[in-house]
């Protein structure tokens, strides 16, 4: 799908209903020990897998740098070095069954502000991490789909056992693009945080219990605290 998660991070800013999660802590990864960011100029792994990954950290990186795009208040932009990621492992990379769901009902997300976003379940992907068979349902945004850079676009919300130790407490995002047949690549290393862990201007769909994997999906982006409210 390309970056497009940028791309919608972008239309986030304008339209804040679109972002998830309890608005109870703030979020500083510029200060921290053990970060794991690539400047722009790093060279690339030889891995396509890898590279791949290393070049959305680094577009997602310097998105919180552009005071166009950063989700971060200035006074902590400011300082922005970069965001604290486990380090990318292509075992988190899975190769999903996709299962349509034609019939699904639309229905309203709830948020952690009254509001709410018309979403419908665009399908349920099956696939094995760690181990073990999972499966997310993954939605369609019907706010968005008028739109035609987001025609093709699916939200993947998730909940894991590492939330509240390493990762956002309240689970993490993933954008997907609608593919052509029946396999979804889901790449957890592209997993990041709701824009209102980081400003709680930002009103933010609430992981859905039924999304939740009962594993570690050590990939992605990583929590680092700065306060907590």
């Amino acid at each position: 799908m390309g970056y497009k998660g940028i791309e919608f991070r972008k239309f986030v800013q304008m339209h804040p209903m679109k972002y998830f999660a309890p608005v109870l802590m703030l979020l500083l990864m510029a200060c921290g020990q053990g970060k794991k960011y690539h400047p722009q100029g790093t060279e690339l792994p030889d891995s396509p897998l890898l590279a791949d990954i290393i070049r959305f950290q680094q577009e997602l990186d310097e998105s919180f740098r552009d005071p166009e795009t950063s989700p971060l208040p200035d006074r902590f932009r400011k300082d922005f070095e970069g965001l604290d990621f486990f380090e990318a492992d292509t075992t988190y990379v899975v190769k999903a069954r996709f299962e349509r769901t034609p019939e699904a009902k639309p229905f309203f997300m709830p948020t952690t502000t009254d509001r709410k976003t018309w979403e419908v379940v665009y399908g349920i992907a099956h696939f094995t991490l760690n181990g073990s068979q999972y499966q997310l349902e993954v939605y369609q945004s019907l706010d968005l789909i008028d739109q035609e850079e987001f025609r093709d676009y699916l939200f993947l919300p998730f909940l894991d056992g590492t939330n509240g130790l390493e990762t956002y407490g309240g689970g993490r995002y993933i954008d997907l693009s609608i593919p052509k047949g029946d396999t979804l690549i889901i790449d957890f290393n592209k997993a990041y945080n709701p824009y209102c862990v980081y400003d709680k201007k930002y009103s933010c769909p609430l992981v859905p219990r039924q999304n939740y994997l009962r594993t570690e999906v050590r990939a992605g982006v990583k929590d680092s605290i700065l306060d907590r409210f």
